[in-house]
């Protein structure tokens, strides 16, 4: 039932590379559950959504890493998820491609789905993200809004980037504070 509810974009966009990208869409669209009209109107708005009809039907052996990622999106939205779970979405992909995820999931958040993005792309966090997580070592040291993450700086325009560095890099430690280190 929870699979029903959740799409999954990998940070290695999987596909069967003797089956053309219509035939994959078919085949998550089956996992899912979707019967055959579903189904078709699913892979419809996915192809348009993620502009793949230009190459939805080739083999998916033959596709560039950016248009592996796009028809894995499509993948992840053919059930109308109330929650996306996104690895990494956006490395290795081309800036139109870019501009489509990014403006996918603003719209998609907009209309109460929760995305949850994990990401060393920060600048593209900081741009559609209304609340963060920041994590180092296996410990979350932050957990808000960019609003709240920028009220713990003296400097409130600093970028995701600064605020992640300085709450994540090792503090200096000057010689005289070293117990002993002036002896």
């Amino acid at each position: 039932v929870a699979a029903a509810l959740v799409g999954y974009v990998p940070d290695q966009p999987f596909l069967y590379d003797k089956l053309s990208g219509r035939e994959f869409l078919q085949f998550v669209a089956q996992m899912h559950g979707l019967d055959s009209a579903q189904t078709a109107r699913a892979i419809d708005r996915e192809i348009q959504r993620f502009e793949l009809s230009e190459f939805v039907d080739d083999l998916t052996e033959r596709y560039s890493h950016g248009m592996k990622q796009r028809a894995v999106f499509a993948s992840a939205m053919l059930n109308s998820p109330r929650v996306l779970v996104l690895d990494e979405p956006l490395v290795g992909v081309d800036p139109h491609s870019i501009r489509v995820v990014k403006g996918l999931l603003r719209a998609e958040a907009a209309t109460g789905m929760c995305v949850f993005m994990s990401t060393h792309t920060l600048a593209a966090a900081e741009e559609i993200s209304n609340r963060v997580g920041i994590m180092s070592h296996g410990k979350l040291l932050f957990d808000g809004t960019m609003d709240t993450l920028r009220s713990q700086f003296t400097d409130t325009h600093q970028s995701l980037e600064a605020m992640y560095l300085s709450l994540t890099e090792p503090k200096k430690v000057e010689a005289s504070e070293v117990p002993g280190a002036n002896s």
